[in-house]
């Protein structure tokens, strides 16, 4: 099993590109089954969990062309199996998106309840009740959800909680029934903004993708097209961290800067010396940073995917820090390791309070969890000595070669098996 291993206390410098975002390019993936014409899709991740997707649509039947330039060719003409079996879902939550695709175009769909992360429990209801409301008959069992349908038909949906797959499973499978959906309490992170995008391209109609109300009408067939995959917010704010926390000098190119607003609005919050021009973000930090608290929320508020990167931060910066998580409750594991480290956090319930340290020293982490091994690379940047974390497979599913970025910034950081 792979490792990394980091000597930390050395200052990042240089540019590194942002690469695209692996949760936008997860549910246009699954789109190409909307379509009897191929879907081309630009600037696609080289990840885990694009590959285990390409390895669920391929074993569907779906033609897949990759090149060298990180873009996907996915032709859905000859779909021949509508199952998802449990072997490819239970890595990776995002399979769940194929289940409108399927139901919308073939009228049928087999999935296998999907795994990923331990983060929380992240049930599927949303999905299912969104799915009823368009006519489909549901049938949950041994580990599978089985779901037919004569034909979906628009209806008002209402969202019990806001849920990013769940709108997007429905938006899909809204973008093939009769007459129109309305999707109320939706999602609106730019990661469905862009999926929407994708769609329209395709020749749906769909307004509204941004806002808490969708509105979809349903088309006959959708069409192939060719679309560029937005860049990953995360992926930038955790660089960004990265620079900040070293005391470097780093220059973001393919940086979305209004998608990753309210990270770069806590960073200067707590002293970040940041500069933004037109898809470039660059660094210069020369001094500490200040603790920064905050709360996790959907979209437009602070992301939980990024809560345990500033909890990283926040173990080096000057002050005391409170963090609140409010979307998932099992989203504090990476505290342990972080202690590990010489982090001094406190839990209490869904609240981590953090009094920040001169200085982290290194040993032996375990990373639990994608954003999780994240902050266990931030923290192993700046302690002090060679730092191993071990379970970096977690890390293989979200960020595209990061030692190999971190060390054309400087980083002293290897892979190890």
């Amino acid at each position: 099993m792979d490792k990394l291993v980091l000597s930390g206390g050395k200052k990042l410098n240089g540019e590194i590109r942002i690469s695209g975002s692996k949760n936008a390019a997860l549910p246009m993936m699954c789109a190409a089954l909307l379509a009897k014409r191929p879907l081309e899709l630009k600037n696609v991740p080289h990840l885990r969990d694009v590959t285990t997707m390409l390895s669920l649509l391929g074993q569907m039947g779906v033609e897949v062309t990759l090149d060298e330039q990180s873009s996907v060719v996915l032709d859905a003409l000859n779909v021949n199996t509508l199952v998802a079996p449990y072997d490819l879902v239970k890595t990776m939550r995002a399979s769940i998106l194929v289940l409108g695709p399927l139901l919308a175009r073939f009228g049928e769909a087999k999935v296998s309840l999907p795994g990923g992360c331990a983060i929380g429990q992240r049930p599927v209801d949303q999905h299912i009740k969104g799915l009823r409301a368009l006519g489909a008959r549901i049938v949950m069992g041994r580990g599978y959800i089985k779901a037919t349908t004569k034909g979906l038909k628009g209806a008002n949906v209402t969202m019990d909680v806001v849920s990013v797959t769940g709108t997007e499973n429905l938006m899909m499978a809204a973008t093939l029934a009769e007459g129109q959906t309305i999707i109320d309490n939706a999602a609106r992170e730019p990661e469905v903004v862009d999926l929407a995008r994708c769609l329209i391209n395709m020749g749906a109609q769909i307004k509204g993708a941004g806002t808490k109300k969708i509105i979809v009408r349903g088309v006959n067939e959708l069409s192939g097209t060719s679309y560029t995959v937005m860049s990953d917010r995360i992926e930038t704010g955790t660089f960004l961290v990265a620079a900040t926390m070293t005391g470097g000098k780093v220059r973001l190119i393919n940086a979305n800067v209004n998608t990753s607003k309210v990270i770069i609005d806590k960073l200067i919050q707590a002293g970040a010396n940041l500069e933004m021009g037109n898809e470039v973000l660059s660094v210069n930090q020369n001094r500490r940073l200040n603790a920064i608290s905050f709360c996790t929320a959907p979209f437009p508020n602070f992301p939980t995917d990024m809560q345990a990167q500033f909890m990283a931060l926040n173990t080096v910066a000057t002050g005391k820090s409170c963090i609140e998580e409010n979307i998932f409750e099992n989203r504090f594991m990476h505290v342990q390791e972080l202690r590990r480290l010489g982090a001094n956090i406190t839990i209490k319930g869904n609240v981590a309070l953090i009094e920040g340290v001169p200085k982290l020293e290194a040993a032996k982490v375990m990373a639990t969890d994608l954003r999780a091994s994240a902050s266990l690379v931030l923290a192993g940047l700046v302690a002090d000595g060679e730092t191993t974390i071990d379970r970096i497979y977690h890390l293989d599913r979200g960020y595209e070669r990061i030692e190999e970025k971190l060390g054309n910034l400087g980083a002293r950081i290897k892979r190890t098996n």
